[in-house]
């Protein structure tokens, strides 16, 4: 991975475990809406995804209908006041601020929307590291490559010049469909077969794994 000068990263379950709050978020939801409260591996189904296109698939509802928008709005207003922890998963800050100081430029494509972004992104101080950021607002929902190509636009690269770095078969099927390197990790929602089903350079098990890719 000589050729790569940009990192692409998904966000919730890739460098902040989230993936709990998330869950918490979306069940509470399910109980003020009087829907059916999913489990938390049918919930992992659906992270990476935006909420416009995660929770009707989720609910099995059609994408906005009355019902789906009342779920979301509901997964917005516990996200903002749930207390379940969302630390940064251990070894992340470290392994960017490497990455850019090796002049690795560092960038994020993530289900959540720029509202929740930049709100992650200020409360890390991690902004300053990521030469570009895009939310699930801002293009299509993933697995569409959208996100990827318009970061690949703003910083003048090509496909083969970055890798996708994410823990969802979303990120996996987004970067593939570019043809763009990726590597899965296995500490978010997808475990490694369902991975390595989308044909990745590598997937890794621990951070210092991934940091060596490109140390």
């Amino acid at each position: 991975m000589q050729d790569i000068r940009l990192a692409i990263f998904d966000w919730d379950g890739t460098l902040m475990d989230s993936v709990g709050r998330i869950v918490a978020c979306v069940q509470n939801a399910a109980r003020d809406c009087d829907e059916p409260v999913p489990s938390a591996q049918e919930t992992h189904q659906i992270i990476g995804l935006s909420l416009e296109v995660g929770i009707p698939r989720l609910f099995k509802l059609e994408q906005g209908s009355e019902r789906a928008h009342a779920l979301i709005a509901r997964y917005r207003h516990h996200y903002l006041h749930d207390d379940t922890p969302s630390p940064l998963f251990a070894g992340a800050s470290e392994l960017l601020h490497q990455w850019h100081a090796q002049g690795i430029a560092l960038a994020v494509a993530t289900g959540k929307s720029r509202r929740g972004l930049d709100r992650v992104l200020d409360e890390t101080g991690l902004r300053p590291l990521f030469a570009a950021t895009r939310g699930a607002d801002e293009a299509n929902s993933k697995p569409d490559p959208l996100m990827l190509t318009q970061i690949l636009a703003e910083l003048g690269l090509v496909p083969g010049q970055a890798v996708m770095i994410g823990d969802s078969i979303h990120d996996m099927a987004m970067a593939e469909a570019l043809a763009m390197p990726r590597v899965g990790v296995t500490w978010g929602v997808h475990d490694r077969d369902r991975l390595q089903a989308h044909d990745p350079v590598a997937v890794v098990d621990t951070m210092d794994e991934l940091r060596l890719l490109l140390g």
